[in-house]
């Protein structure tokens, strides 16, 4: 079984980090880092409030059994060590802030330590950039990270699929952020493919 950590930060589009997890979890051990942030955020866009016992909405949500949940600040957490193997990293949606102090090495959370970790250890980082426009700063630390190894995915939708409704579009989104981690999935209509 594979391992992944997956964060979910305090940006708009929180959505295709719960939809992420819902599919992780179907094949995978997840290790979900929500920022303090990101809980309002949720709640207000998906209509899940995590302010009380997060770890039993979740696993009621999803019913996973290899899921495990930590708080932004817990430092001294599985996934902030190297030593603890992981097959990488996503975080989505990921907030200009994150994407800084990942690409400067300012690990102050979970989140960001969790990230440094990946690149130190030479494991795949996506990361999920929810902004726009992008300023020169943002594109400056994107390309630097990129530079490194790591996968920028913004959610820039697509239409040859031909959407119906938002969840056609999450879809699209979450499956290519998968493919990016060659993860098999179906959640799209692929170019060239048969209805």
């Amino acid at each position: 079984m594979k391992r992944y950590v997956l964060a979910i930060t305090g940006a708009s589009g929180s959505i295709f980090g719960i939809r992420l997890l819902e599919e992780l979890a179907k094949t995978s051990e997840v290790h979900l880092i929500v920022s303090t942030s990101a809980l309002d955020i949720i709640n207000t866009e998906v209509g899940i409030d995590l302010s009380q016992n997060p770890m039993e909405k979740i696993r009621q949500r999803l019913n996973a059994k290899c899921l495990f949940l930590y708080n932004d600040n817990d430092m001294w957490s599985p996934v902030a060590s190297g030593s603890f193997k992981t097959d990488g990293m996503f975080v989505v949606p990921c907030s200009m802030k994150t994407l800084s102090a990942i690409a400067n090495g300012y690990a102050n959370n979970l989140i960001e330590r969790a990230a440094d970790v990946t690149i130190k250890e030479k494991r795949q980082l996506l990361l999920c950039p929810r902004e726009m426009p992008f300023s020169p700063i943002h594109l400056e630390n994107m390309l630097k990270l990129a530079r490194l190894g790591v996968v920028i995915t913004p959610p820039a939708i697509a239409f040859y699929h031909h959407p119906q409704t938002i969840d056609d579009i999450i879809d699209f989104i979450v499956g290519k952020i998968l493919d990016c981690f060659k993860i098999d999935n179906n959640l799209f209509k692929r170019w060239g493919g048969k209805d």
